[in-house]
């Protein structure tokens, strides 16, 4: 068998970065004013501040507004609430994304229900969570979102498939299971305490690796012809499947880095210009 074709989330991330950059130049010249998203750290964790660092450029790129409230590592739970309240009240804000993790010391669920549901555009609360578990209208977790938009780019149909998730967060591993049950497809949730995870790997069509343990699919429990998708980022970039093994038999897989990651931003600045289109009516 060939070894499989790569999926390109840098390239995909590129031309959907371009497309929300032609609407948000479209609607400021229309009402004046930049799309805005707040991105919101408490402490000072190198690789979040490197990734706030990230996202607040990829907006400037994009013609997005963006506004960094830094906090110190001893906020709590209650004043965090209660600036990400003044942030869902100020209407020159249109997403608010809270970077996680938070510190053990702050209730990061009570946190997300803060932000108000028309600008959660990182799809981290309960609302976003029903939205996407029902279909209708309102903003994806926005890696899992990033996930689909790739099988939709690289033509796979979660239809009638067997989809395996290997993880179960919140922000992750749920949601991307139920987006895939809501494009049919038959979704089994495996996580720690997963009996046999080999055995769960080997019947699936679609492989998605979320749990945060490099290496831990190896490619001899990849069902030959599958499509492998690692959203899994481990030091030394390193990813949760192990490529070397997994491209000898899956059909397509994606790389770490260059897969998923840059998708998870392109989805938030998209998602963050289609907000600041809603509030403003245009």
């Amino acid at each position: 068998m060939a070894q499989a074709r790569l999926m390109d989330g840098t390239a995909l991330a590129r031309r959907v970065v371009e497309d929300a950059a032609r609407k948000a130049a479209d609607l400021t010249a229309r009402t004046g004013g930049a799309p805005c998203l707040a991105t919101v750290l408490v402490g000072e964790d190198p690789a979040s501040v490197t990734y706030v660092r990230m996202k607040q450029n990829r907006c400037r790129r994009a013609g997005v507004a963006s506004r960094h409230v830094a906090l110190p590592a001893t906020t709590t739970t209650a004043e965090l609430v209660g600036i990400l309240r003044e942030l869902s009240a100020d209407p020159g804000v249109h997403g608010i994304l809270l970077q996680h993790p938070v510190g053990d010391h702050v209730d990061e669920r009570a946190a997300f229900e803060a932000i108000a549901p028309e600008k959660d555009v990182d799809g981290v609360t309960f609302a976003s969570f029903a939205t996407m578990s029902f279909g209708l209208p309102g903003f994806v977790s926005c890696t899992p979102g990033g996930i689909l938009r790739l099988l939709d780019e690289y033509g796979v149909d979660p239809a009638g498939k067997r989809a395996v998730v290997v993880g179960r967060s919140a922000i992750l591993g749920k949601p991307v299971g139920m987006l895939l049950l809501a494009r049919d497809a038959t979704v089994t949730y495996c996580h720690s305490r997963t009996r046999d995870l080999s055995a769960a790997v080997r019947e699936a069509d679609i492989v998605v690796a979320a749990v945060g343990r490099p290496r831990l699919i190896r490619g001899q429990d990849i069902k030959p012809g599958a499509v492998v998708i690692d959203a899994g980022y481990n030091p030394g970039n390193v990813g949760d499947v192990d490529f070397d093994s997994a491209v000898e038999r899956a059909s397509l897989i994606t790389p770490v880095p260059g897969g998923v990651g840059p998708m998870t931003i392109a989805t938030l600045l998209e998602q963050t210009v289609d907000a600041a289109a809603r509030q403003l009516g245009a």
